[in-house]
């Protein structure tokens, strides 16, 4: 009837009407006044005036009646008011949302990690994170490396801490890499052990021990460890989960590898060795996101928090 639904587009979007303007004919509408509406918005007279007769062009019908003293919404004046209130709250609500999301006074956080980094890494920085922010809503899920990138692919996570041996590294041309540490493995050995007195082994002095890992299968077996040409590991027990994996050790059925972020979780009965230079194996741990994507405030700040504690590990 008046051309008001004209003014919104088949997704409700207002179509060629700026929010300025409904800004502008808001503050007409309360104060009555083209005159004291210019002056509570800081403008000039005219180009309140301006931007009233644009609108009322735009939309086909005059929205005031032009009084000797101030002015008086038209019928079309009144119905537009109720949208133009109800557009420029949701304008207001959004950009508040946004304005926290910015601050991290809202919004979450949703983080991936592998076991070990589960052990101190990640829950030390989600921990200064929380304290910093509270009103992020964290989570957390652990899995392994493939397992997470694949999550952090679908959306199901913001941020995951991953790693890889040197000569197999990640996808860098999917995945954005922020490189947190270099992680040394050490060698559990029983208290009992026959090199438990010592502080560096060469793993050839380990040939005759059975090796606790988490996988029989050569790709996974020992944490993907880069081990020395010619060594060959022999495996007799396979657990997946550390506290299996240290308590066979600990029970004196083998030695294992031990990545340096697990040492929290290492029970006091046994000894952690480091290896020869010639024979240490190192991996790379990442925060990883994905390539081509902006990173969240929370994910940003993340970050920070990660590369503090790891810089405390290193």
């Amino acid at each position: 009837m008046f051309r008001i639904a004209a003014m919104f587009d088949a997704h409700g979007r207002m179509d060629g009407v700026q929010p300025q303007a409904l800004q502008v004919f808001r503050a007409v509408a309360e104060h009555g006044s083209i005159t004291a509406a210019a002056r509570a918005l800081r403008y000039t007279q005219s180009a309140v005036s301006r931007q009233i007769a644009a609108l009322e062009a735009e939309l086909g019908s005059p929205l005031f009646d032009r009084l000797p003293r101030g002015v008086a919404l038209t019928e079309p004046g009144r119905c537009l008011l109720g949208h133009a209130e109800a557009v420029l709250d949701r304008l207001d609500a959004a950009r508040r949302d946004l304005a926290a999301l910015r601050d991290l006074t809202a919004g979450r956080l949703r983080v991936g990690a592998f076991p070990t980094a589960v052990a101190a890494l990640v829950p030390q920085a989600l921990a200064t994170f929380r304290s910093a922010h509270p009103q992020v809503a964290l989570s957390l899920v652990e899995g392994l490396t493939p397992g997470l990138l694949e999550r952090l692919l679908a959306g199901d996570a913001d941020v995951v801490v991953v790693s890889a041996a040197p000569d197999r590294p990640l996808d860098d041309e999917r995945f954005d890499l922020h490189r947190l540490v270099d992680e040394v493995l050490l060698v559990a050995v029983p208290r009992t052990h026959r090199l438990a007195h010592r502080r560096t082994v060469r793993l050839r002095e380990l040939a005759e021990d059975a090796f606790i890992a988490g996988s029989a299968t050569a790709e996974e077996t020992l944490l993907r460890a880069t081990l020395p040409a010619g060594f060959r590991p022999r495996i007799d027990i396979v657990a997946a989960e550390w506290t299996g994996k240290l308590g066979c050790v600990a029970a004196g059925l083998g030695v294992a590898l031990v990545p340096a972020l697990a040492v929290r979780a290492t029970p006091p009965d046994l000894a952690l060795l480091r290896l020869h230079p010639d024979d240490a194996s190192v991996r790379r741990v990442f925060a990883a996101t994905v390539a081509g994507r902006s990173r969240p405030p929370a994910v940003q700040r993340f970050l920070t928090h990660l590369d503090a504690v790891a810089a405390g590990l290193r």
